[in-house]
């Protein structure tokens, strides 16, 4: 196992996005060019292109090639970015070119659908994400029979994964789209996580709220905010906050 990083190495900054429905244009993407810059991750919480729930697209959303040029790390679907069909799902994806992760999603026959974890080295820390979405279909559901896809019970994938991959990460990040509430939940439950990236439930939180031990962050919805923030493994404090996207 590697050793974990020692004095300023212990330091990352990260750049967040959630519940842009559809609202990830040119104008926001060059104004987001700057912060990015000064972030060595930009993560997104899932609800960012514009067709609804059960809409198909009629091509691939403009929003994946718009993240793509802002190097988005990761994302985590959200409810838009779901189907209960097979084509129409693999349609809202098309374009995107990061990785999309959802843990708790699966096919109908039990096969994984899109990567539940993502990992990667920044100044020397080991940074380990999970990614889950508020549970679509369950198999308790009757549309679970016309379904081609599964959702498990996200808190509970959160925890399985986060017991996985704790003992080799220096920061484990939860990247949700289940809501605040949810999320609170989450951390209510487990110690596993340093971070919880969340969206679904449009909560402005200006600055990172401590819940639990764990911090958690959110940016309302619709492009109104972005978050920009640094984590100091030293201390385990997370700094930052909002910043209005437009003028």
């Amino acid at each position: 196992m590697t050793s974990s990083p020692s004095g300023s190495d212990k330091r990352f900054r990260f750049l967040h996005t959630n519940d842009l429905h559809g609202r990830l244009d040119r104008a926001r993407t060059d104004a987001l060019r700057t912060p990015r810059s000064e972030a060595n991750l930009y993560f997104d919480s899932g609800d960012l292109i514009q067709t609804g729930n059960l809409g198909v697209p009629l091509g691939p959303d403009p929003a994946w090639g718009h993240l793509a040029s802002l190097d988005c790390s990761a994302s985590v679907i959200g409810n838009r970015e779901t189907h209960i069909l097979a084509l129409p799902f693999r349609a809202k994806l098309d374009g995107a070119r990061h990785p999309i992760l959802c843990a708790n999603m699966r096919t109908s026959g039990g096969q994984v659908v899109l990567p539940g974890t993502w990992s990667t080295v920044v100044n020397g820390l080991r940074i380990s994400v999970v990614g889950v979405i508020v549970a679509m279909v369950t198999k308790r559901m009757k549309s679970a029979a016309i379904s081609a896809y599964i959702w498990d019970d996200p808190i509970e994938t959160a925890i399985r994964e986060g017991e996985r991959l704790r003992s080799n990460a220096d920061v484990l990040i939860a990247l949700t789209h289940i809501g605040l509430p949810q999320d609170k939940r989450l951390v209510e439950q487990t110690d596993l996580y340093d971070i919880v990236v969340g969206g679904h439930s449009h909560d402005v939180l200006d600055t990172p709220l401590n819940h639990a031990g764990t911090w958690i962050v959110q940016g309302g919805s619709h492009g109104r905010f972005y978050g920009l923030y640094e984590y100091d493994l030293a201390t385990k404090c997370l700094t930052g906050g909002l910043h209005p996207w437009l003028s």
